[in-house]
């Protein structure tokens, strides 16, 4: 292996990595732990997923904002109250997390798995 191609090989690694970790501070959990916090009044749920996709499957208490809305539609959001992410495998989500993150955003949550995951 040449060493052009060992540098290449190292960006990808370093630009692909940090994508795939959950942003620090972030709460990861199961669809099982889900299911007994959507009573929780004082949390905000949050699909990620295209409006046509939510259409197709959500859970009630889920609201749609499609994460290429997320950072313009994020002041509906209460900063106060634990917002917590859902989409289809957990990717979308993650990437929203980050993005609360960067607004100001201190109680997060990740559904690992996503809609995938839920039955």
């Amino acid at each position: 292996m040449t060493i052009l191609n060992i540098v290449i090989l190292v960006l990808i690694v370093l630009l692909v990595i940090p994508r795939l970790i959950p942003a620090k501070g972030v709460r990861q959990i199961t669809t099982a732990t889900l299911k007994n916090e959507l009573k929780d009044k004082g949390k905000q749920f949050i699909d990620v997923r295209t409006p046509a996709e939510f259409k197709g499957n959500h859970i009630k208490e889920f609201k749609n904002i499609p994460l290429h809305q997320l950072a313009e539609k994020s002041a509906q959001l209460s900063k106060d109250k634990e917002v917590v992410v859902i989409c289809r495998s957990g990717m979308r989500s993650s990437k929203a997390c980050k993005i609360l993150k960067k607004q100001g955003f201190k109680q997060i949550t990740n559904v690992k798995g996503g809609m995938s995951a839920w039955r």
